[in-house]
């Protein structure tokens, strides 16, 4: 590699052979996929125990810890925080998420999703000293934490548990480096404040940045028609000074293939690439409704169990798109094969998991408005 940033398999959003079951990983294109990033020199691969409802791992091991050597690759893994409720459990969810992995230490191990609602849950289940006496024991190497809150939160956290911790995970990509919310900037530059190395995710938040408007893509055309949408988003983490690793949830051959391609030849951004990804950072957030990431965490947590994401998808690209009437009936078809939005019962429960700190009931209010009047291919 030409730059000194890792880049990183992301196993949140492996392909799957029902879009509906996510433990429908489709065991062969993801080893053809890990086979061609590692060919290409790369290594890292970051999971969780609740990714594809525990199934990311065991596809790792049949990809990855059962076809090469443990010398050859890293795995990242992380404590699922929200299911912590006595001290006991951390050792449990350990030896489990070990077991399916198939291995004996990570080499990189994460407190997943520190935030307001789920701080608290590792705090009392002392999560803090075991995962320091992982590190001590060698069944971590490095160990870290990964963080969905603002600033404020973080700055407390650091205070407190900084000085444990060799990384931070956090959400950043170009889009949110300003926003006032997810506060990506200063999030980052707190972790450099405290000696900490930046560890990327959501590079292209949930694919919000490239799945984009028409006016957004000829913009990016006019001003390279060789480079990717994707690239520029990759490289703009990558070139960040205290960023170590990058990761992209690649979930089919063709996004690995670019993504190794970025990384192989990478650039850093110069100062004209950084002013025109700020520029349509701006334009990116007007066009966007509702700045869903889909990390499903909301729908884990949802009683109603409503697919909030994909209402989320499809209502952004409608208010895109407001000339075409296909998006009322993939949100129809949505509704009559899951839960409609109009489920809700603003219990607000989601909000406490939400990631991007969206209003959800009342932005699943708005959904159910604006598509409930359309034609409805399901009430015949």
């Amino acid at each position: 590699m030409v730059n000194d940033v890792i880049f990183g398999f992301g196993c949140m959003r492996l392909p799957q052979t029902d879009e509906n079951d996510p433990t429908s990983v489709d065991q062969e294109t993801f080893n053809k996929m890990v086979d061609y990033y590692m060919e290409n020199g790369f290594n890292y691969f970051d999971t969780s125990y609740a990714y594809h409802n525990g199934y990311s791992e065991i596809a790792i091991k049949k990809a990855v810890v059962d076809r090469y050597p443990r010398e050859s690759y890293q795995i990242a893994d992380k404590m699922p925080t929200w299911l912590l409720t006595k001290e006991e459990d951390n050792e449990k969810f350990v030896n489990e998420m070990l077991e399916r992995l198939g291995i004996d230490y990570f080499d990189k191990f994460f407190i997943h999703n520190i935030n307001a609602a789920w701080l608290p849950k590792a705090e009392n289940a002392n999560s803090f000293e075991y995962i320091k006496n992982m590190k001590k024991e060698g069944i971590a190497r490095e160990i870290g934490f990964s963080f969905h809150d603002d600033s404020k939160l973080l700055k407390q956290f650091l205070e407190e548990y900084g000085d444990i911790f060799d990384f931070a995970q956090l959400e950043l990509n170009y889009l949110d480096w300003e926003d006032p919310i997810i506060e990506a900037r200063k999030c980052y530059e707190l972790c450099g404040q405290y000696g900490l190395d930046v560890y990327v995710m959501e590079p292209l938040k949930g694919g919000v940045i490239i799945n984009t408007t028409d006016e957004i893509k000829d913009d990016f055309k006019k001003f390279n028609p060789n480079e990717s949408i994707a690239s520029f988003a990759l490289r703009f983490c990558a070139s960040l000074d205290n960023v170590k690793v990058v990761l992209s949830g690649m979930s089919n051959m063709e996004n690995t293939i670019e993504n190794c391609d970025t990384f192989k030849n990478f650039k850093k951004l110069n100062d004209d690439e950084f002013e025109f990804l700020a520029i349509e950072a701006e334009k990116l957030r007007l066009s966007v409704a509702i700045p869903c990431s889909g990390c499903n965490y909301c729908v884990e947590h949802c009683p109603e169990e409503i697919p909030i994401p994909d209402f989320f998808n499809i209502y952004n690209t409608k208010k895109q798109q407001e000339d075409s009437d296909i998006y009322t009936a993939y949100y129809h078809k949505l509704a009559n094969e899951k839960v409609p939005a109009s489920n809700c019962t603003y219990c607000q429960t989601c909000i406490d998991y939400c990631t991007q700190k969206i209003n959800i009931p009342d932005e699943l209010k708005n959904v159910d408005e604006i598509f409930k009047e359309g034609f409805n291919p399901y009430s015949r």
